[in-house]
């Protein structure tokens, strides 16, 4: 919000004033904004939570906020997710013929969709032995 006042041609002054009136009137609460973001990229686009924490930290949310809106997301359907976005591109590499390069490529995808390498691993091996 402080760059887009800034980009109208607002004075620090000016800038100042009204970032603190929008604070005090509701209207500008990063807590808010840090839930309904981490909730609609995880629902949206299936974001894993470690994607979600870096974009939130590159629009400079406080980490405490950055808590609170990684608590919107429901580890049950997280787990859920992972899942089935394993699952699904496992099926899309069936022509792929050795199966350490599928892995490779299924935990490359999940790691740029976010997820954690550890529960991405868990999820794999999983898949792999049913």
């Amino acid at each position: 919000m402080r760059n887009k006042l800034y980009e109208l041609g607002c004075t620090t002054p000016d800038v100042e004033k009204y970032l603190s009136e929008m604070i005090t009137t509701g209207l500008l609460n990063e807590e808010a904004y840090a839930r309904a973001y981490a909730r609609g990229r995880f629902r949206m686009k299936q974001w894993g939570k470690v994607k979600i924490i870096n974009q939130l930290r590159f629009h400079k949310i406080s980490e405490y906020c950055i808590k609170k809106g990684l608590s919107e997301i429901d580890e049950d359907d997280y787990y859920k997710t992972l899942t089935k976005l394993a699952e699904k591109k496992w099926q899309e590499l069936k022509k792929e013929r050795s199966e350490r390069i599928r892995k490779a490529k299924i935990m490359r995808y999940l790691l740029q969709k976010g997820y954690e390498s550890s529960l991405a691993q868990d999820v794999i091996n999983i898949i792999i032995a049913s």
